[in-house]
């Protein structure tokens, strides 16, 4: 019965049609967890992806970010970092607030299925590397903020040795199965996000999306690693919380430069 009721919202989906029904979205969850039935994770550990978008199951490839976003962005978060450490207020530009645009879930308020957003984002380590660096997050977790500071700067400093260039992650603050936000809806029935960073330079990533929920009783050992990271990273920086969030991994597709006033930019596809 399930799968009927998933399979009438992703067909009102592809036909730009759908609202929410009991609720934004409470259809989408098995109790007090989801499971996203747009996603095919069987081979998205090796980099391959299988998603229902726009209403038809497609196949991706993961690539990689190039050198000039990761140069960029790992340069303005220890260039923030370091800031923070002489007592000044980080910024809302630069490449941790991500710009996220979606469209797929027409909510019953709005006559609107698209709908952009801020995110926090950040970086993924690699798959053999999630355990000693959440270890490292764990054993600092209750040192002062200049330690903290340094563990940071520390991770940002290893670079693609470190992180895994295909994703980029981030979390689903407030959705509940009585209320989803429109981002995460979106998300959950078409999987396909495109991210914009303000910034010169400015790069635009299209993704397709991955949405983990803590509670899933299903999750592999490498999701579960996953969830832990990205909420043990977020606490670690904004201070503790009281339950774990949805995360949400940012699969790299393509790659644009859309800096302002470069031969190479303006909309440019780099990868």
């Amino acid at each position: 019965m399930r799968q009927l009721v998933i399979f009438s919202l992703l067909l009102l989906s592809a036909c730009g049609n759908q609202t929410a029904a009991g609720g934004f979205g409470e259809s989408l969850w098995q109790g007090n967890y989801f499971v996203q039935e747009t996603f095919d994770n069987s081979r998205w550990e090796d980099g391959l992806i299988r998603a229902r978008v726009d209403g038809e199951w497609q196949d991706y490839e993961l690539i990689d970010l190039p050198e000039s976003f990761l140069n960029w962005n790992l340069n303005a978060r220890l260039a923030t970092l370091e800031g923070i450490m002489s007592g000044e207020m980080p910024g809302l530009d630069g490449p941790h607030n991500a710009m996220v645009a979606t469209s797929g879930f027409r909510r019953e308020d709005s006559r609107f299925s698209l709908n952009n957003a801020v995110k926090g984002t950040g970086f993924l380590p690699r798959k053999e590397k999630l355990p000693e660096v959440i270890e490292l997050l764990k054993s600092t977790y209750e040192e002062d903020y200049p330690r903290k500071i340094e563990v940071l700067q520390g991770l940002y400093e290893q670079g693609d040795s470190l992180f895994d260039l295909s994703r980029q992650i981030s979390l689903e603050l407030y959705s509940k199965p009585e209320r989803g936000t429109q981002t995460f809806l979106n998300q959950m029935v078409n999987p396909v996000s495109v991210i914009v960073f303000l910034d010169i330079p400015t790069f635009k990533l299209k993704t397709i999306n991955y949405l983990l929920h803590p509670d899933n009783p299903d999750l592999t050992e490498y999701e579960k690693n996953i969830v832990e990271y990205v909420n043990l990273v977020h606490s670690y920086f904004h201070g503790h919380f009281d339950r774990d969030f949805i995360t949400v991994v940012y699969n790299i597709i393509e790659v644009y430069n859309s800096s302002p006033g470069t031969e190479n930019g303006r909309g440019t596809r780099i990868e």
